[in-house]
C-alpha cells in the first residue's frame, strides 16, 4: 500500500506474518468512499462526481494518501474545474458535506462550497441565465438549515444586495413551511425544522422578510408548539413590518392549525403591542434626532406618520372577523381591538363595526359587559353616519348612545351660534348656510328620536337624585321652549359624562370658530310720547 499512509502504518505496527485487522468505522463516506480509494490505489478507473467528491476528499485525508498524484489533489482539481462551477452542482457538493462533518469543515470543503453557491446566486441575480429569473431559489430547498446559514453568511461577506438575501431567505422559508404543512402529524420533526429555519433567518436590517411569510411562520411555530424564544423572535419580526401585513395575515395567526377556530388571539395582541411600543420608541428617537439635526444642520430620521393609522385599520378588520367567533371571550376581543391606542384612529367607525358585530354575535351580554366591549371605542370620534346608526342601535349600552347624541347636540348648538355671528367672506357664508342646512336635518332626526329619549329618561330617572326631579317639576309651565333648548336641557339632566364614558368636550366646536359666540342683545332706546 505505497499510496495509503494509514494502512502502511497499521501494517508496520503488527507482526508481518499475522493478519492485520483495520477499524475503518470512522472513515468519512463509508464503504463507498473506501472502495473508490482502493480503486485509485490499484490504478482502477472510477468516476468523481459532485455527489462523491466531498466524501473522496475526506477519505483521502483520513487514509493519508500522500502520493505526488494523490487522490486529494485530483478531487480538488475536479471541484475547481467542474464541481463548483455551476449552482446545481455546488449545492449538491454542499449538501453532501452535511454527512461528513466535522471532517468536511476542517478540510475547508464546506466553506468552498458555500462560497461557490453564494457567488453563483449573485451572478444569477445580476445576469440571469435561465427563466424564470428566480429559478435558483428552488435549488436551496435541498439544503439543511445549517447549510443555508453558511450560504447566507457567504452572501453577506460578498456584500450581496439585501433583496437577493431576502429572496433567498424567503424562498427557503417558503419551502420549509410547505414541508411542515405537508405532514402535520410528525410534530417533533416539524417543530425542530421551524426552529432551525427561524434561527437562520437574516435580521430585518440585512434582509426584510415579507410580512405575509413571517405571519405564516409564526402560525406554524405556534401550531407546532415551538420554543418561546422562537415564537417571540417571530412576533418581533412581524411587529417590525406590521404595516405591510393585511387583515388576512394576522387572522391566519389567530386561527388554529386547521384554520377553522380562533385560538391564538394572545399572539396577535402581543404582535400589535410590540408594534405600538416600537412605533412610540421610534417617534421619541425621531424627535431627539430632529433636535440634534437642528443644532448640527444634518438631516433627521423620519417616522412614517401613516404606519400607525394603517395598522389601526388592519386591527379593526381583524377584530371584526374575530367578533364572529361565538366562543371568543370579552377579554380576548378587548385585548385585540384595544391594543391600538384610541388616539391612533382618526375615526372610530371601523372599531364601532367590530363592536357591533361582537354584540350581535353575543346577545346575552348584560349592560356592564356591553359597556366593557364598547370601552375600546370613542363615540365622540364616530362619523355622522356612524353616530346616526349608533343612536338607533339597541345593542349598544345606554351610555354609548347618550354620548353620541350629546355630541350631536353640542355641535348643533355651536353651529347655531356660528350662524348668528356671520362670516367675513362669501365662501365662509356659503359654508355656514350648508352647515345650517345640515343642522336642520339633524334637528329633524332628533325629533324622531324624542320618543327614544323619553324611554331613556324613564330608565335613568330611578338613578337620579330626587333633587333633580324636583327642580324639573319646578320649571315654569307657561314658558314654551324651543326644540333645541328642550333637547339640550334633557341631555343635560341625562349627562352621559358622569359615568365611564366621560370625555373632554372642550375641543368640540365648529371648525370655523374655537368657541361658540354669544350674541349680545342690542341696546334699545325707549321714549315716552
Amino acid at each position: 500500500m505505497p499510496r495509503c499512509g494509514y494502512i502502511r502504518r497499521a501494517i508496520a505496527k503488527e507482526d508481518p506474518s499475522a493478519a492485520v485487522e483495520l477499524d475503518l468505522s470512522a472513515l468519512p463516506g463509508g464503504a463507498d468512499a473506501f472502495e473508490k480509494a482502493a480503486r485509485y490505489c490499484y490504478g482502477a478507473n472510477f468516476e468523481i462526481t459532485a455527489r462523491n467528491a466531498a466524501a473522496l476528499r475526506c477519505a483521502a485525508a483520513f487514509l493519508d494518501m500522500q502520493h505526488p498524484a494523490d487522490l486529494a489533489r485530483r478531487v480538488d482539481e475536479f471541484l475547481a474545474q467542474a464541481g463548483l462551477r455551476a449552482l446545481p452542482s455546488a449545492v449538491t457538493v454542499l449538501r453532501s458535506c452535511e454527512a461528513l462533518l466535522p471532517a468536511a469543515e476542517e478540510l475547508g470543503v464546506v466553506r468552498r462550497a458555500a462560497d461557490a453557491v453564494a457567488l453563483r446566486i449573485c451572478n444569477e441575480a445580476l445576469f440571469p441565465t435561465r427563466t424564470p429569473p428566480g429559478w435558483w431559489t428552488t435549488e436551496l430547498a435541498a439544503l439543511s438549515p445549517a447549510s443555508f446559514q453558511k450560504v447566507a453568511t457567504a452572501l453577506r461577506c460578498r456584500r450581496a444586495d439585501p433583496k437577493v438575501l431576502a429572496n433567498a431567505a424567503s424562498a427557503y422559508a417558503e419551502l420549509a413551511l410547505a414541508e411542515v404543512l405537508a405532514d402535520p402529524r410528525d410534530r417533533e420533526d416539524q417543530r425542530a425544522l421551524v426552529e432551525s429555519v427561524v434561527d437562520v433567518l437574516p435580521s430585518a436590517a440585512d434582509a426584510p422578510i415579507p410580512a405575509a411569510l413571517l405571519c405564516r411562520l409564526l402560525h406554524a411555530a405556534v401550531t407546532t408548539e415551538a420554543s418561546a424564544k422562537t415564537c417571540r423572535d417571530l412576533e418581533l419580526r412581524v411587529a417590525a413590518v406590521l404595516e405591510q401585513a393585511t387583515a388576512g395575515d394576522l387572522l391566519g395567526v389567530a386561527l388554529d392549525g386547521a384554520g377553522e377556530r380562533v385560538r391564538n388571539t394572545d399572539t396577535v395582541r402581543r404582535v400589535i403591542a410590540a408594534f405600538v411600543e416600537r412605533h412610540a420608541a421610534a417617534s421619541t428617537e425621531s424627535g431627539r434626532s430632529r433636535r440634534r439635526a437642528s443644532l448640527s444642520g444634518g438631516r433627521a430620521a423620519e417616522v412614517d406618520p401613516g404606519a400607525m393609522e394603517k395598522v389601526a385599520r388592519t386591527v379593526d378588520e381583524v377584530a371584526a372577523e374575530l367578533a364572529t367567533e361565538e366562543s371568543l371571550a370579552i377579554s380576548k376581543f378587548v385585548g385585540v381591538a384595544g391594543a391600538v391606542p384610541k388616539e391612533a384612529r382618526a375615526k372610530h367607525d371601523g372599531v364601532y363595526r367590530a363592536v357591533d358585530i361582537y354584540l350581535k354575535t353575543h346577545p346575552a351580554l348584560d349592560e356592564i359587559e356591553r359597556e366593557k366591549v364598547c370601552s375600546v371605542m370613542d363615540p365622540l370620534k364616530l362619523s355622522y353616519q356612524a353616530r346616526l346608526h349608533a343612536s338607533q342601535n339597541k345593542r349598544l349600552p345606554l351610555q354609548a348612545v347618550l354620548s353620541a347624541l350629546y355630541y350631536d347636540q353640542l355641535k348643533l348648538r355651536s353651529a347655531a351660534a356660528g350662524v348668528d355671528e356671520g362670516w367675513d367672506t362669501q365662501t365662509a357664508a356659503g359654508k355656514a348656510r350648508a352647515q345650517a342646512r345640515a343642522d336642520a336635518s339633524l334637528a329633524r332626526e332628533n325629533e324622531a328620536l324624542r320618543s327614544e329619549l323619553a324611554r331613556m329618561r324613564a330608565f335613568v330617572s330611578g338613578m337620579q337624585p330626587s333633587k333633580g326631579s324636583g327642580s324639573s317639576r319646578a320649571a315654569p309651565a307657561g314658558k314654551k321652549a324651543s326644540l333645541l333648548g328642550s333637547v339640550s336641557r334633557t341631555l343635560s339632566r341625562l349627562n352621559p359624562f358622569k359615568g365611564g364614558w366621560a370625555k373632554d368636550t372642550a375641543s368640540i366646536a365648529d371648525s370655523r370658530s374655537a368657541m361658540p359666540h354669544v350674541v349680545k342683545p342690542k341696546r334699545r332706546r325707549f321714549s315716552i310720547s
